[in-house]
């Protein structure tokens, strides 16, 4: 009987977390908002979070939320994505450019400003791949507090600023495609089997959001190879923004409101020079090539995978052209954040030798 108690201890938490990120999401879907289940979601529990409340989002309940994301963003892939692919690497070749602009400018401005050390302002400054960040920061380089901070602002920011600009901002945006018929709960077991064993075959890979992009590739595989042409129920899609809600959320869960404010200010400034560059970088692309203006800008934005990929259903857009650019903005990454480390290395190790040989001279 004593188990009992703490086993709810346990889940109420959890319990609690989704009732937030539903009333959260309900309330913002009855005021018209885009996206609404999602973005009221994710704001919700992280007003939660930052009020003191118990916000939880256990690892086996996000796998699943990862599950239905990466199934959803398949089960949405335009089918004529493959025919669209020529006027692609305009739009990459963009994203390259605008990692290096958003890494040199916010990583400046962070030092430069708010005096934090670079590997602080640096590692504060990559859009995106948070653990591999978070990885090295708990290793020695700058410190993880403050950049969990300010890589946690940007996600949301992101989360909330996307439906708000498709509703105030002069570019395209598109109601989700009406299905005429849904997976029943046979073929949507099947399915959710599929993208489940090749999810975890990307995870033992070490694919960078290996959960998201294997179940995607399960559900686009067999949508394009003609297994399945039904939509996922609607109800199941809002389950699934709620999860998403609740797992962008969470993250501030454990940061208190003194943490926060001491690096929300350099966060917010970040993330508004991050959204800058990329509503910039998406202008000039979508002058070259014949694509939504909002669908270049979610494939630019260096939001979580997970979020973006969400949002790109919910609005509409051809979620193969959105993780195409989240993937290789990560490979990007991959090979971006161990060169700068090094770099940071390097002139911490030159300093350190001046201020030596400064000392030792009479």
């Amino acid at each position: 009987m004593s188990a009992l108690p703490a086993q709810l201890r346990s889940v109420l938490p959890v319990v609690l977390t989704l009732l937030v990120s539903a009333a959260g999401g309900g309330l913002a879907t009855l005021a018209g908002l885009p996206a609404g289940w999602l973005m009221g979601g994710a704001l919700a529990v992280a007003l939660a979070s930052m009020a003191g409340l118990p916000m939880r989002m256990p690892d086996r309940l996000r796998d699943v939320a990862f599950l239905l994301i990466g199934m959803s963003m398949g089960a949405s892939v335009a089918p004529d994505s493959l025919t669209l692919m020529s006027s692609w690497p305009v739009s990459i070749a963009a994203l390259a450019i605008e990692l290096v602009l958003i890494v040199a400018a916010t990583g400046w401005m962070l030092a430069r400003l708010f005096k934090l050390d670079a590997g602080t302002a640096y590692l504060s400054s990559f859009p995106g791949h948070l653990s591999f960040v978070m990885g090295i920061a708990s290793a020695g380089v700058g410190n993880p507090r403050q950049i969990v901070i300010i890589q946690v602002i940007r996600i949301l920011m992101l989360t909330i600023c996307v439906p708000i600009g498709a509703m105030f901002l002069p570019i395209d945006h598109f109601e989700p495609r009406v299905a005429t018929s849904f997976l029943g709960i046979g073929p949507l077991l099947g399915l959710a089997a599929g993208c489940a064993v090749v999810g975890y075959i990307f995870l033992r890979l070490r694919v960078p959001a290996g959960f998201v992009l294997g179940s995607m590739a399960a559900a686009t595989v067999g949508k394009l190879a003609g297994f399945y042409s039904a939509a996922m129920p609607l109800p199941l899609v809002t389950v699934t923004f709620i999860l998403t809600g609740a797992l962008i959320g969470s993250r501030f869960a454990g940061i208190g409101r003194q943490e926060f404010l001491a690096a929300a200010k350099g966060g917010l400034i970040a993330t508004s020079m991050t959204v800058g560059i990329v509503t910039l970088m998406a202008g000039l692309v979508s002058l070259v090539v014949d694509m939504p203006y909002g669908q270049i800008w979610l494939g630019l934005a260096p939001g979580a995978l997970e979020g973006m990929g969400a949002l790109g259903v919910a609005l509409g857009y051809d979620t193969a052209f959105i993780a195409a650019h989240h993937v290789l903005r990560l490979l990007m990454l991959s090979l971006a954040i161990p060169t700068v480390v090094l770099l940071i290395r390097r002139r911490e190790s030159a300093t350190m030798a001046t201020h030596d040989d400064g000392q030792r001279r009479p």
